[in-house]
């Protein structure tokens, strides 16, 4: 898809004993960025192959990944339907910042109850958006399947072998599968999961070859979506001293896990972390919009 130029930057974590790098993927292009790109990269090839010209995916009002498939629609002329959680959200004149987005590169929405969305995977209700916009290339919300999962894998390089730990942000469970596939035996995968619950060993089950993985579920601040003002505090700091920005949904959550876990002492010494940025970035806005509205402090961008 595009010529790639991910790099690592290394965090100076003063009084522990720890080595950590981030492998900035958000910076692989300005919209399709992170594990968008990795997840979407083969599907896009498999769509070109059957020769479809529509995408049809689903996602929330905030989803990085409707805007992602929305913007890949724009670069390779797909035609893109996003089937959008929230029915009551196509009565909103103005849109938020992830779906005007998603609209001005020609998506069409088609917003459902949340009682229909449930149904997203059952033959029924796909056969039913079939019937009503003909034939289309289906990609599951997230973006997680067998091609994304093998996308995932190439996030991994050889030089990474060195790292002990692989920490990255969980959302469905595409990107971490990849990367436990990619990772060495030696090496242990962690992962931070937005979400409240413990259903995602089984989903991640599916797609991972290897045990050498663990999710960390402490960080989620309350579920997806949720936001406390230390988070928004941490993630601002962040940016000021690494001049590195963090997403408020996924890597905001697992950056803080992560210097949480490393003054708790929960890595060994002289452990060589190393943390994948998926991107994300485009939901501050939208996020930020929320906060003004709760009269919370804003996130930098």
């Amino acid at each position: 898809m595009f010529n790639l130029k991910v790099h690592n930057e290394s965090i100076d974590f003063k009084g522990f004993n720890v080595e950590i790098s981030v492998k900035r993927e958000d910076l692989i292009h300005p919209f399709i960025s992170g594990n968008k790109y990795r997840k979407l990269k083969f599907n896009i090839e498999k769509a070109m192959e059957l020769k479809h010209d529509t995408l049809l995916t689903f996602g929330g009002a905030f989803s990085n990944h409707i805007a992602a498939v929305a913007s890949v629609g724009k670069v390779y002329n797909f035609k893109t339907i996003g089937i959008i959680r929230g029915e009551e959200l196509k009565n909103i004149s103005n849109l938020n910042a992830t779906l005007k987005f998603a609209k001005d590169c020609g998506m069409h929405f088609e917003f459902v109850s949340r009682e229909d969305y449930r149904k997203k995977t059952s033959q029924d209700f796909i056969e039913a958006l079939r019937d009503k916009f003909g034939e289309f290339y289906l990609i599951p919300e997230g973006g997680t399947n067998d091609l994304a999962v093998k996308g995932c894998e190439e996030i991994l390089k050889e030089e990474d072998c060195k790292f002990d730990y692989i920490c990255c942000a969980v959302g469905t469970g595409g990107t971490i599968s990849g990367l436990i596939n990619a990772s060495s035996k030696s090496q242990k995968v962690l992962g931070f999961p937005a979400l409240k619950g413990d259903f995602l060993h089984k989903d991640i089950r599916k797609f991972a070859h290897q045990d050498n993985w663990e999710l960390i579920n402490d960080y989620h601040f309350g579920g997806y979506g949720k936001i406390k003002p230390e988070l928004i505090t941490f993630i601002n700091t962040f940016k000021g001293n690494y001049n590195i920005p963090l997403d408020p949904i996924y890597t905001g959550k697992m950056m803080f896990g992560i210097f949480d876990l490393i003054k708790k002492q929960f890595f060994p010494e002289n452990s060589k972390i190393l943390v994948i940025h998926t991107g994300g970035l485009q939901g501050i806005a939208g996020m930020n919009k929320v906060l003004s509205q709760k009269n919370l402090p804003l996130i930098e961008i």
